[in-house]
């Protein structure tokens, strides 16, 4: 992990006005969003109110639950305040009536309108799981992980009424290594965003701390993930495979088929080049199974080999217990029939 950047005013700059930001509205959703909202709760400011997502059915029997950041506020006897947007004037009023200084926002899932941007006098801030401005929008760490970035980062911004275009104060970067799944970087990102926050709200607060404009040049935009994505092209080569089904773990998981069924693949990795001669001329998607057990998969170039794999209605396991209680030499995944 590098240290921060920190965006500070220039000599010949003025300095950045001070801001009060002792009272604290907080907007989010996902688990990803619990770290900043527990880090502000043990802070020396004071979190007046939550909005999140409402409630949704959830699991078997589909009964609604409540979403986790809502599950902290409630155990902090928070006021907490659900619309369903923030278009008008009456889904405001409680944010209204909490009287913020600022408005924190994390992966809230709603947009919010220029009159909530407007709302605290110490204006809204934003947490960013990506080194702005690449990997603008709704899933930066999964499409920083299937691009084969080297790096990764937490950018606090101020909100403007853009898709992630505000002005940055603070960013760290942390390296994205081959073991590094989209799981994993969800949740050390998360906790890094919340400690990051804290340092970016003092900054702002004592005045050492500038905004400045995000470049011009490098925009990215990171696309929700669609489930139609998880299925494996074996025509692809093996590295960008293995970024896929790491990209897509913990969800939707990467998946193929054999003989018609779904397989899905939790983990694998590239093969070493000197694995390869029994796969030499094999058509993508085929299977070999080397001497100590190891299953390969032929690629368009490279091979994968498999990890962890789940059939349906089954647990995962892993690759080599499948082996050995499946007939697999030879066969092809990807394939229908």
């Amino acid at each position: 992990m590098t240290g921060p950047l920190w965006v500070r005013a220039r000599p010949s700059e003025a300095a950045p006005a001070k801001a009060t930001l002792v009272r604290i509205a907080y907007a989010g959703t996902p688990e990803f969003a619990v770290p900043a909202l527990t880090a502000l709760l043990g802070s020396r400011h004071s979190v007046v109110g939550v909005l999140t997502q409402p409630d949704r059915p959830k699991g078997r029997g589909r009964p609604l639950a409540s979403s986790p950041v809502k599950q902290v506020a409630l155990d902090h006897g928070i006021p907490v305040s659900q619309p369903p947007s923030l278009r008008d004037a009456s889904s405001r009023a409680d944010l209204r009536a909490w009287r913020p200084d600022a408005l924190v926002v994390v992966a809230y899932g709603l947009i919010l309108p220029q009159a909530v941007l407007d709302l605290p006098p110490g204006g809204c801030f934003n947490i960013h799981a990506s080194l702005l401005p690449r990997w603008r929008g709704a899933a930066p760490i999964q499409r920083a992980v299937l691009a084969g970035d080297r790096e990764t980062g937490i950018t606090i911004m101020r909100m403007s009424a853009g898709l992630d275009t505000g002005p940055m104060l603070l960013q760290e970067t942390v390296p994205i290594t081959s073991a590094d799944t989209a799981g994993s970087l969800h949740d050390s990102l998360s906790q890094l965003g919340a400690r990051t926050l804290l340092r970016a709200l003092e900054g702002v607060e004592n005045g050492s701390l500038a905004s400045r404009p995000q470049p011009l040049e490098g925009v990215t935009y990171a696309a929700k993930i669609d489930k139609a994505e998880a299925a494996i092209d074996w025509r692809r080569g093996a590295q960008e495979i293995a970024r896929q089904v790491r990209a897509f773990d913990p969800w939707p998981i990467a998946e193929t088929l054999l003989d018609g069924e779904q397989l899905r693949i939790h983990k694998a990795v590239a093969t070493p080049e000197p694995e390869l001669p029994a796969l030499a001329g094999a058509a993508p998607g085929t299977i070999t199974v080397s001497r100590n057990g190891s299953v390969l998969v032929a690629c368009g170039t490279g091979a994968l080999t498999l990890i962890e794999v789940q059939k349906p209605g089954r647990r995962s396991i892993s690759a080599r217990d499948w082996a050995n209680t499946s007939d697999l030499a030879g066969r092809r995944l990807g394939r229908a029939s």
